[in-house]
């Protein structure tokens, strides 16, 4: 049997953090490959990509991956002949099961995992709870229910009650009936794609986009096209997808928000294409100027996600969908076969701060604009040939290198001791990074500080470079 093609920036993702630990860059490079042979995530016959390719997509010099090839050689791992490159070899005896073979880019989930000697700007969420979300969990304690055993597929009654009246107040008339309860805005996307999508089926995104629902539509097999949000009413009727999803407000990664006749458009375009429209509303709060513009429910028919855990913490996994009863109602039956209910706990915190949120959410939002106006100003300082777009809202800034590939760059970012998201794993382009300003103003300066000495490092050699054309949708 032939060897097969395994793709190059396939590779570069399920690589990770490789280069974040001490030692010499190929044993580093050698041991994490050694990794994904034994677990199976490299399958036998993969055949790697040639030497001076991946040395460029790792910055790094080309004689460290053929150092790092012939350790996996005499190690027994691959086969290397000249002229036909390097491949796995066979496993004798394999327990490796087909599905540990990940179907979709692993980059992802390496940026949320844990770093030990690496500072990360690769994840946006809140680092530290607020008091009020203390306070919330110590009285939820004492309401903890009695003589209930707790399941509830929905959600807890109180819970959506109180979400029903949060959208009443906004001026979006909603029951109890049209909330389902989620662990996190993550689970409200994976229960809508499982729902509504097949394999082959289209989804228009806006794009760049948050790449937890790039993964998720990636791992539904659809077919997947990203398009600017101000042309996403003409890609509606152009493409006719089953799904759509978008990030109107404080867009993750841009920060943007779009406005009322936009909106409006595209709600009416997605009615009369037949497509499934997901309003992510995550960040909706979070605006500078303490706005929050109506959601596109307000407009027609859309599936809201929102989420507890960008206003509060990242540890609090509450979410929800807010849609029509019938889609509720679907939603919720595929969620009590995964999971038979979220936590009791935490959903009793969440419902007793909403009707008193809105002080908490003035604390955030001043927090992050003062940790938004750092970092425009040590990338002004440290960094002056970057470009961006001031943000209006949200967690993150959307940067443009003068040159080279970002995904390269972060590779050397990563042997400076900071992690940083390149463009791709978000569908945008090779050119841009992705900075959240949710960490504190010392560990943004730090920050900022590493990437600045690699930057230094790595633009010597900076100039158009393999993009991961296989990242971007």
């Amino acid at each position: 049997m032939e060897p097969i093609p395994w793709p190059a920036d396939r590779l570069v993702a399920q690589l990770g953090r490789w280069s974040a630990s001490r030692g010499p860059l190929y044993l580093l490079l050698a041991e994490r490959l050694r990794r994904l042979i034994d677990s199976g995530e490299l399958p036998p016959r993969a055949m790697l990509p040639p030497d001076r390719v991946l040395a460029q997509l790792l910055a790094v010099g080309r004689s460290t991956v053929v150092a790092a090839y012939e350790q996996l050689r005499q190690d027994g791992k691959v086969d290397r002949r000249q002229g036909r490159g390097t491949w796995v070899k066979p496993a004798v005896c394999s327990g490796v099961r087909p599905n540990a073979v990940p179907p979709v880019n692993p980059l992802f989930l390496n940026y949320l995992e844990p770093f030990d000697d690496v500072l990360s700007l690769g994840c946006a969420a809140p680092q530290d709870a607020p008091p009020a979300l203390t306070a919330a969990l110590t009285r939820a304690i004492g309401r903890l229910p009695t003589g209930d055993i707790g399941y509830y597929p929905l959600g807890l009654p109180a819970l959506r009650a109180a979400l029903a009246d949060h959208y009443c107040r906004q001026g979006l008339p909603t029951t109890s009936d049209q909330i389902l309860v989620t662990t996190g805005g993550q689970q409200a996307l994976a229960l809508i794609a499982r729902l509504f999508l097949a394999p082959g089926d289209h989804v228009l995104v806006q794009g760049p986009t948050y790449p937890g629902a790039l993964e998720l539509f990636r791992d539904a097999a659809a077919v997947i096209t990203s398009t600017p949000g101000d042309e996403l009413a003409s890609a509606l009727a152009e493409h006719r997808p089953r799904l759509a999803y978008v990030n109107p407000t404080n867009h993750n990664p841009t920060g943007a928000t779009l406005s009322g006749l936009v909106r409006r458009r595209l709600v009416e375009a997605a009615a009369a294409a037949g497509t499934a429209l997901i309003d992510d509303e995550v960040l909706a709060d979070l605006s500078f100027d303490g706005s929050r513009p109506p959601g596109l429910a307000s407009y027609g028919p859309a599936l809201t996600v929102g989420s507890a855990s960008k206003l509060l913490w990242g540890g609090l996994r509450v979410g929800w969908i807010r849609g029509s009863a019938s889609d509720i109602a679907q939603l919720g039956r595929v969620k009590a076969i995964h999971d038979m209910g979220g936590a009791a706990l935490e959903q009793l915190a969440v419902a007793d701060l909403l009707p008193a949120l809105e002080p908490v959410i003035a604390d955030r939002v001043a927090e992050l604009r003062a940790r938004h106006d750092h970092l425009r100003a040590e990338l002004g300082k440290l960094l002056p040939d970057w470009t961006f777009e001031p943000a209006a809202g949200g967690q993150c800034l959307w940067v443009r290198l003068p040159a080279g590939d970002a995904s390269a760059f972060a590779q050397v970012a990563l042997r400076h001791g900071v992690a940083i998201l390149p463009g791709v794993a978000l569908g945008g382009g090779a050119e841009f990074v992705r900075l959240p300003f949710t960490v504190s103003v010392d560990q943004m300066t730090e920050c900022l500080r590493r990437i600045a000495t690699a930057w230094h490092d790595y633009r010597p050699a900076a100039g158009p470079g393999p993009a991961l054309h296989a990242l971007v949708v």
